[in-house]
């Protein structure tokens, strides 16, 4: 049985390549758009709402409250970057629930672009926080010489991402195969029931991480300035 879905070619002509990891990929993405469409078409701010409004202002004020706890700065410029991860991430995982579905998620390439999108996500909103010299400074201190360290600090913690995110879901695909192989009628139930929730955790962990690193970019001047204030 093959897990990771980077190995399973779908469509190839010439150098062009087409597996199931993008297909999958592609196919999250259309629900995503397709499914905001349908929810966000009919807004209303008066009289009854519908189900699925109701649903998405339920998910947004949730994001809304943890991106406002964990940074505490309002959410409206995090809430399309991290809201996106997160729903992103969790809809690849609970749609393990179809026979034959493999999450992109359990391939490493996919962790990785998610990853990449927060390192560079980082000084993006550092940067537009707290302008181009006030976030380099943040890397030469308390000293010049940690520079190189500060640096490595940054690409360690995106790769520590990339590796989490792969590293629960394809032991979760790993444990659910061998016991279909043992045990083929209850466990592997209850298993991938327990994997639709690992799937939410491991969202809402990669979600917060995002915004704990961004939040550290946007107020590290604040924290500096307190300590020179004292």
């Amino acid at each position: 049985m093959t897990i990771n879905p980077d190995n399973i070619i779908l469509f190839e002509w010439g150098w062009f390549r087409v597996n199931a990891t993008i297909f999958v990929t592609w196919i999250v993405m259309f629900l995503l758009t397709f499914g905001s469409w349908l929810v966000t078409r009919n807004l209303t701010s008066e009289g009854s709402l519908s189900r699925w409004q109701n649903l998405l202002e339920v998910l947004i004020n949730g994001i809304n409250d943890q991106i406002r706890e964990v940074s505490r700065q309002e959410p409206r410029i995090y809430l399309p970057f991290v809201g996106t991860l997160f729903v992103f991430i969790a809809m690849s995982n609970l749609m393990a629930v179809i026979p034959g579905y493999i999450p992109p998620t359990s391939s490493l390439s996919t962790t990785a672009a998610l990853a990449l999108t927060v390192f560079f996500a980082v000084p993006i909103f550092g940067i537009t926080q707290r302008g181009v010299l006030d976030y380099l400074k943040q890397y030469f201190q308390p000293t010049f010489f940690m520079l190189p360290f500060n640096v490595i600090g940054e690409l360690s913690r995106t790769l520590a991402l990339a590796v989490r995110l792969y590293g629960n879901m394809m032991s979760g695909a790993i444990i659910v195969a061998i016991l279909l192989t043992i045990t083929p009628l209850i466990f592997p139930v209850i298993m991938q029931a327990l994997g639709l929730l690992t799937g939410l955790i491991q969202a809402y962990i990669f979600a917060i991480l995002a915004m704990v690193y961004i939040a550290s970019a946007s107020r590290a001047h604040e924290e500096l300035e307190r300590k020179e204030d004292r």
